[in-house]
């Protein structure tokens, strides 16, 4: 297992001690360590038995106090703009063996994996409109190809929608997924990004060769690796992250439940950071402009052949270098080889090189002091701010509520806010917050 003791608390740490227990035909065994420091994954899940019950004996308004606070945490991201590769190239790797029969994720992990799947292929062509993506598989010390490297995502659903009827079975191979994952990247283009994702629930990995020379070869051709793992850590996995992100730990990370599991393959739908090796190599191929079309759609009388599919359809579009036909957009001309999208899809993929400023919370003073009554963006309206005495005459009654809506992480100043609507607040969004301590949020630059 990987070296982690930045992941242990200091409590506990001082007694070593090993329990030694005799077992059958008077082996001894050595149990777990008396007073063993304790993970982060295993505090976390202690912590959530320690709950408070409300005064009516219910955990309801804490746990949606908890929710709160997750959505405030959420909302509180780096917003620094950085240059972040957004055309990206994404093969992503699933784990078919047996340890996905395992039901510690319900209904099993092949089935929640499945269905987490579906939803990250959505969410990834919502953000990277302009990327592609492909899906693997590693069953039988085998890596199998389930989807081909596409920008259409029905295509990548309707191959994961048949991976339901199937039964995982034996061992999964790392080695023979990355060298797979490496052959399908080694043709695509030095202006994007070259990412493998791999959904591991095993505890081994059953290879034919070094998966050292795989490592090395994965580094000389700039594939970025990233696992996230379902079962335990693994120091082979911890290495290939590390090594194939320029020794960035970050990249490799254990699903501890459901929500947590979700939230780390959602979060791989935000373009990585490039670095500086990435930029000297970008220097080098010179790729500074690259050259797209940006088509109209068409309706014909009769029905064509389209050069993607082979397909009679008709309406398409139309490359604009050499007129061919293909069905949808974004794609790559399949005569040309020219990208091909939309302006929308350019605008939806810029987001995230200039991310939203994070929010800060003022009183009720101040949005009266402010005035404001309408949004500056969209005209929109702005909730009325209550007046003074109305919060005041609200206070005793909102008290008992706001109690039961605290949360452990929750900024001090928002414990027990009800988030009632939201506005644009000099042309940035914000939130009304209608509880006793009256407080509304508003962006850090435009309070001033």
């Amino acid at each position: 297992m990987a070296h982690s003791d930045p992941e242990y608390d200091d409590h506990g740490a001082d007694d070593d001690e090993d329990v030694v227990v005799r077992g059958r035909g008077g082996r001894s065994m050595a149990s777990r360590p008396k007073g063993r420091a304790q993970a982060t994954w295993e505090a976390a899940a202690s912590r959530n038995w320690e709950l408070q019950e409300g005064a009516d004996g219910s955990i309801e308004g804490v746990l949606g106090g908890l929710e709160e606070a997750g959505k405030r945490k959420r909302l509180l991201k780096d917003t620094t703009p950085l240059q972040r590769g957004i055309i990206r190239h994404t093969l992503l790797v699933l784990d078919l063996s047996d340890a996905m029969n395992e039901k510690d994720l319900r209904p099993t992990r092949h089935l929640l994996t499945i269905t987490y799947t579906i939803a990250f292929v959505r969410e990834y062509f919502e953000q990277n409109p302009i990327s592609q993506l492909g899906i693997l598989g590693m069953r039988e010390g085998l890596a199998i190809r389930v989807s081909d490297m596409s920008g259409n995502p029905n295509d990548h659903i309707t191959a994961l929608k048949q991976l339901r009827s199937t039964e995982p079975k034996g061992n999964p191979s790392l080695q023979n997924a990355l060298d797979m994952a490496r052959a399908a990247l080694y043709h695509t283009p030095s202006h994007g990004t070259r990412e493998v994702v791999i959904v591991l629930g095993a505890l081994l990995t059953s290879d034919p060769g070094d998966i050292h020379d795989t490592i090395k070869a994965c580094i000389r051709d700039r594939i970025r690796v990233r696992i996230i793992g379902l079962a335990a850590q693994m120091h082979i996995c911890a290495e290939i992250c590390r090594k194939t992100n320029g020794g960035d730990e970050n990249y490799y990370d254990v699903a501890i439940d459901e929500v947590d599991y979700r939230q780390q393959l959602m979060a791989i739908t935000t373009p990585p950071v490039l670095r500086s090796t990435d930029t000297e190599a970008q220097k080098n191929n010179q790729a500074a402009l690259l050259m797209m079309g940006f088509p109209s759609r068409i309706v014909e009388e009769k029905a064509t052949l389209c050069a993607c599919h082979g397909n009679l359809t008709r309406g398409g579009y139309l490359c604009s270098r050499c007129k061919a036909k293909v069905c949808n957009l974004p794609a790559t001309c399949p005569t040309c080889d020219l990208t091909l999208i939309l302006s929308t899809h350019l605008a939806r993929s810029y987001h995230h090189l200039f991310p939203l400023r994070n929010w800060s919370e003022v009183s009720w003073r101040r949005a009266r002091q402010k005035g404001s009554t309408q949004c500056y963006g969209c005209l929109s309206g702005f909730p009325p701010v209550p007046a003074q005495q109305e919060v005041a005459d609200g206070a005793e009654h909102d008290q008992a509520f706001a109690r039961t809506k605290r949360a452990e992480g929750a900024s001090e100043s928002s414990s027990g806010n009800l988030v009632d609507a939201s506005f644009l607040f000099n042309g940035t969004k914000a939130h009304y917050s209608m509880t006793h301590n009256t407080t509304t949020i508003t962006p850090d630059d435009s309070v001033d």
